[in-house]
């Protein structure tokens, strides 16, 4: 068990900080609306991720195989992230000045964008299932091992979270409305370049082979 939880922490590491449209959203959201606000939005996207493992590991390497190559759910998906993005650089801002209040939206309306977010995002479930089937002939693909090794990557990946959003709360007391308004315009320019990227990655097969060893070397490493 100690060495699976040993092999799992580095790819925790690495899946916090992998730059995409959910690490900016939520460093944008921890500094704007606040840490419940910020964790809303992260818990939404680790259920996301762990529907997405369990669809990995209830499914069949082919059907997947051949999901992956779909370039119809990347177009959705980065169409979707296009579209968001639009709406954050066009939205308008209120110029009031920004007073100290606790966010009065609802949490778990964040955590449905957090998910609605991650899920649209099938290049997330290809991650997945690659990191899948590089860890269960290593863990003899016992389920209490494998249990103990996605545990420990999603963990990880919480509590790193945690400190991002901890650290982007600190910009709060910094922030005017006009580098709100700059904060949103920039945020929703990363999620238009991200949707481009999306659609593009629909029309370029993927090899899962070489994925595969790809992941075989980050996590021996």
């Amino acid at each position: 068990m100690i060495e699976d939880i040993q092999a799992a922490i580095p790819l925790g590491i690495l899946l916090s900080f992998m730059v995409g449209p959910v690490f900016f959203v939520l460093l944008e959201t921890g500094a704007t609306k606040g840490f419940r606000a910020a964790m809303s939005i992260d818990a939404g996207v680790i259920l996301a991720d762990i529907v997405f493992i369990c669809i990995a590991y209830f499914s069949s390497y082919q059907l997947l195989k051949n999901l992956s190559n779909q370039p119809g759910l990347y177009v959705f998906g980065g169409t979707i992230l296009i579209i968001y993005g639009v709406f954050l650089y066009v939205k308008k801002e209120t110029k009031k000045p920004i007073k100290s209040k606790k966010f009065k939206g609802t949490y778990l309306a964040l955590m449905v964008k957090g998910f609605l977010l991650n899920i649209i995002n099938i290049g997330v479930l290809v991650y997945w299932l690659i990191v899948l089937f590089v860890v269960g002939p290593s863990v003899n693909n016992e389920p209490n091992r494998i249990l103990t090794f996605f545990s420990t990557v999603i963990l990880v990946y919480l509590g790193l979270d945690i400190i991002k959003i901890l650290l982007a709360k600190q910009l709060r007391k910094k922030l005017t409305p006009e580098r709100i308004r700059f904060m949103k315009k920039i945020l929703g320019i990363i999620l238009v370049i991200c949707g481009i990227i999306m659609i593009a990655k629909g029309f370029i097969p993927y090899d899962f082979e070489q994925g595969i060893e790809q992941m075989e070397d980050r996590i021996s490493n």
